[in-house]
């Protein structure tokens, strides 16, 4: 309490105080609307430090970056809400992924005499620099992220630009100021994961350095620049390698200046900056390529915290600008929320003067877009991409497509991305998602790059026959489960991409692509088994395999984080041709109504990360099942999609840190909630068209980037009206269960009529029902 005094008391005598609340967000603006602590707790894996939209910087707290391989799954963002430590403040991170890496370069102030260079025991506070906080002294928002260090004695901020990052530490007057600098910390941490490592003190007082680790994306190189705004009166550098401390050494360095430096796989550094009357403020950039492209992103975006922190908050409220929401006060948080977090990937990865380093480990230039990455294509490509073309400008989408074709002419494989980060490839996940992103976004119309090299960009990723049972894929028609574990799955999700490479193909006038791909999209018949009614898995021979269990989940079995229960609907490409096979609209919304309300109770997934959020065999935590509840509108009984959608968006989604039902997966469950809430949702990107469901908001105003304006109206909503009663576009009955990508890019007015009673004409026709390639 007498610390909280004091530094209450230090706060108002240096104006920070004053600061923070002079630059908070309007009241009612989107951006104070905006909680990043949303999904922070359970298994939602966000973060609640600052990034700017789509920023190379993620500056946030990292609560425990000591843990090791599974241990990690709970701290894939490095923060968790419920523990009571923070370790230290990392430049790096990933928003809501499923597995984890980054947690780069990890800062910790200390104050005091003594300065220790271990992080300790989370559970033993004070045995080493990690400090104690609470959740009353802490403060996020865009841009914008402080809380008090208990131990340390230090009010830690941080905020970030597109390409800097910036910290700015308290410190008690009458104590000595000190940074740790720890580059033996990570996310996702096991036994020589650092391949090297090196720290140099600059003449002119930035400091430098580098690693290679060999994490998630084996390989990956990684450079920063510091500079600090007080002078260092002392430093020590130590390589925990060897346990000797190494205090640097004189001698010539770049352009004739002197330097100190070291280099080795545990490094960590100390820094001294004597009793200080001011606040210290340290500026961090980073670079895929090397320490001069970092100190170059440095110096890209002049200004101290403040102005970046004013900067940033504008470019937050221009990008959330893009929804105007009115909604009750925990839902309009829940989806400005939704919309930040699906503004934070794919990051910038390229650097200020246009340079990355590729997946062949090469530097590149970009050279009239911006190099992106972090893209987690098997989530993203279902709502995340779909939404971007709305809601940003198209030079965003433009930006992706070209980095997804530079990767692919950068790749030892020549093929597109599977899932990226910095450049650098995972292989994680299965498909090759990057087709329909591309495809989706040049149906679109989105321009700036050349369709027909995508397109052979597009072919070479769906032939090359090493990649995941391609070879036997194309040979058999499906992938055999003998010789490819998941086969189910990827049998589904090549036969959709194939459908996307089909339709660019067909626009492009390429009609023998067309014709290839188009038999593939119809790939997924080959893997169901129409006697039971179940996707399932076959073997080389043609046989299904046995036993069969259309509800058992294990990784690297049939299916991909799932099981029969969700994958049997994923042919969004053609559920009219599925509904047939089940037997018509009535056995369909019967399957449908058996998935949502199976009996759980004597099942046990605990052995099975990313399945949570279960509605019965509804999975609403993992994405395939993201697009089942619109599936009632596809049989004729969109009313019971209505009762679907009211069920999930109340137990999946709330304004709180467990607000997040599962891995908010670089923002795909974000995306699902701020479409769903829209009332409409891309089933099948690459269609052009989105299903309608129900809206969640009273009035919403898309913003358009061609300046025009498209407005949903939820009259007499209420939690007594949840069925839609009649829907008008543009003042005219709408009738279909479907509107087009181009009905809302030219602005307008879609509105709705709740009622307590379902009506149950409205749009069961078979005429009114979304695409599908062979029809109902």
């Amino acid at each position: 309490m007498l610390f909280a005094r004091r530094l209450l008391a230090l706060l108002a005598a240096s104006g920070l105080v004053l600061s923070s609340i002079a630059q908070a967000a309007p009241a009612g603006s989107p951006v104070a609307a905006v909680d990043p602590f949303i999904g922070t707790g359970g298994e939602g894996h966000t973060f609640p430090g600052a990034v700017s939209p789509f920023g190379m910087m993620q500056v946030s707290p990292d609560t425990d970056a000591t843990c090791v391989i599974r241990a990690c799954y709970s701290h894939a963002a490095g923060y968790r809400y419920e523990d009571p430590t923070i370790q230290g403040f990392s430049q790096t991170h990933f928003s809501g992924s499923g597995h984890s890496d980054l947690g780069d370069f990890l800062v910790m102030p200390v104050s005091g005499d003594t300065v220790p260079l271990e992080p300790g025991d989370p559970a033993k506070p004070g045995s080493g620099y990690r400090s104690r906080f609470s959740h009353q002294g802490e403060i996020a928002s865009p841009g914008y992220y402080a809380v008090n260090l208990t131990d340390a004695g230090v009010r830690a901020e941080l905020t970030a630009g597109t390409r800097i990052g910036i910290h700015r530490y308290t410190f008690a007057r009458d104590k000595a100021a000190h940074l740790v600098l720890d580059l033996r910390s990570s996310l996702y941490n096991y036994p020589g994961k650092i391949s090297w490592s090196s720290v140099r003190l600059r003449a002119d007082g930035t400091l430098t350095g580098g690693r290679e680790t060999r994490g998630w994306a084996p390989g990956r190189k990684l450079f920063f620049a510091m500079r600090f705004s007080r002078p260092v009166t002392g430093h020590d550098f130590v390589n925990r390698e060897t346990d000797i401390p190494y205090k640097g050494f004189k001698g010539p360095g770049r352009s004739g200046s002197d330097i100190a430096e070291i280099k080795g796989r545990a490094l960590v550094a100390r820094l001294d900056f004597g009793r200080l009357a001011a606040p210290l403020e340290v500026r961090v950039a980073i670079s895929s390529v090397d320490e001069d492209g970092a100190i170059r992103n440095l110096d890209s975006e002049p200004g101290g915290f403040d102005a970046i922190r004013t900067k940033t908050q504008a470019a937050w409220a221009k990008a959330l600008g893009a929804v105007d929401i009115q909604a009750e006060p925990g839902m309009r948080t829940s989806l400005y929320t939704a919309l930040y977090h699906a503004m934070m990937a794919p990051s910038i990865a390229g650097d200020a003067d246009g340079r990355y380093r590729g997946p062949d480990d090469q530097v590149h230039k970009a050279e009239g877009f911006t190099f992106r990455s972090t893209f987690s294509l098997w989530d993203t490509f279902r709502a995340e991409h779909p939404l971007l073309t709305i809601i940003q400008p198209p030079q965003t989408s433009t930006d992706v497509v070209r980095s997804l074709l530079a990767s692919k002419d950068e790749s030892p494989y020549g093929i597109l991305p599977v899932w990226q980060f910095q450049g650098q490839e995972t292989w994680c996940m299965i498909g090759y998602h990057a087709v329909p992103i591309i495809a989706d976004a040049y149906l679109k119309g989105i321009k700036g790059f050349d369709p027909n090299k995508a397109l052979d960009a597009m072919v070479a990723s769906a032939t090359y026959a090493p990649y995941g049972g391609l070879g036997d894929y194309m040979k058999l028609g499906y992938v055999p489960i003998d010789r490819e574990p998941e086969a189910a799955s990827k049998t589904v999700e090549y036969a959709f991409d194939d459908w996307t490479i089909a339709r660019m193909a067909r626009k492009l006038g390429r009609n023998d692509v067309a014709a290839t791909f188009e038999k593939r999209a119809q790939y997924w018949r080959n893997s169901f088994d129409s006697q039971t009614g179940w996707l399932r898995a076959r073997k080389s021979d043609g046989s299904f395999r046995v036993p069969f269990d259309p509800t058992a989940i294990n990784y690297g079995s049939d299916y991909t984080e799932g099981n029969a229960w969700q994958y049997s609907w994923f042919m969004p490409q053609d559920e009219g041709g599925l509904i047939r096979l089940l037997g018509g609209d009535a056995a369909t919304v019967k399957k449908l109504d058996a998935m949502f309300d199976f009996d759980n109770s004597k099942l046990d997934y605990s052995h099975a990360e990313d399945i949570a959020g279960l509605i019965g065999q509804y999975i609403h935590g993992n994405e395939p099942s993201h697009h089942v509840a619109y599936l009632y509108d596809y049989a004729g009984a969109p009313w019971r999609t209505q009762e679907r959608l009211k069920q999930i968006v109340d137990s999946q989604y709330k304004p709180t840190p467990e607000g997040l039902a599962g891995n908010d997966d670089l923002g795909q469950m974000s995306a699902w909630l701020v479409f769903t809430a829209l009332g409409f949702y891309p089933v099948a990107p690459g269609s052009g068209q989105y299903v309608i469901g129900r809206p969640f908001v009273d009035r919403a105003t898309l913003n358009l980037p061609n300046g025009k304006r498209f407005t949903i109206v939820a009259d007499g909503l209420s939690p007594a009206n949840r069925y839609v009663g009649s829907v008008m576009l543009d003042g005219k009955p709408l009738d279909r269960v479907w509107i087009g990508h181009d009905e809302i890019m030219r602005g307008g007015t879609l509105h709705f009529t709740m009622s307590a009673k379902p009506n149950k004409a409205w749009g069961a026709g078979s005429a009114s029902r979304p695409y599908s390639m062979t029809g109902y």
